[in-house]
């Protein structure tokens, strides 16, 4: 863990090589596509329908990860679920993870409806790194994640509908 210059309060620009690895995570079931057969890939093969919106998602999304990689609190450590609030918090961030990974089963499986896109794949990636940026108490990264969610969830809503 390492801290560089303060930012504001109690968040540094840093490194926490942690951050890398939960984005890496999170990205599996892309790594893991090419080599499952799908009868239909809606999630890929979208209408696109608003520049405005792809641009803002991909900003938000790579904010997120940059902002779980290079913004660190004051007391950080590599790893630490000491008390209450960073064990809930790492717990949440665990069951987003796992059950946008029983999403993306569902999904494979063939089992791809708007709801399922939408809940499993759309809404609990911005809510994982929400929940990192909790565990973490980087709140650059929560807001970041808030924020992102909204982009994300309209962004995909319209090209699925569109």
């Amino acid at each position: 863990m390492m801290r560089w210059i303060r930012l504001f309060g109690d968040q540094y620009l840093g490194f926490w090589a942690l951050g890398p690895v939960l984005f890496a995570l999170q990205e599996i079931p892309y790594m893991v596509m090419p080599f499952v057969r799908l009868e239909t890939n809606p999630i890929m093969n979208m209408t696109e329908t608003s520049m405005a919106l792809e641009i803002c998602e991909k900003v938000l999304g790579i904010l997120c990860v940059a902002l779980m990689t290079f913004v660190v609190h004051r007391d950080a450590v590599l790893f630490s679920i000491s008390d209450g609030k960073e064990r809930f918090f790492f717990i949440l961030a665990g069951i987003l993870l796992a059950a946008n990974f029983a999403g993306w089963a569902l999904y494979f499986s063939g089992r791809q409806s708007l709801f399922i896109m939408m809940i499993f794949l759309v809404v609990l990636p911005p809510l994982y790194y929400a929940a990192i940026g909790l565990w973490r108490r980087n709140v650059p990264l929560a807001a970041a994640g808030a924020v992102f969610l909204a982009a994300h969830f309209a962004h995909v809503l319209g090209n699925l509908k569109g």
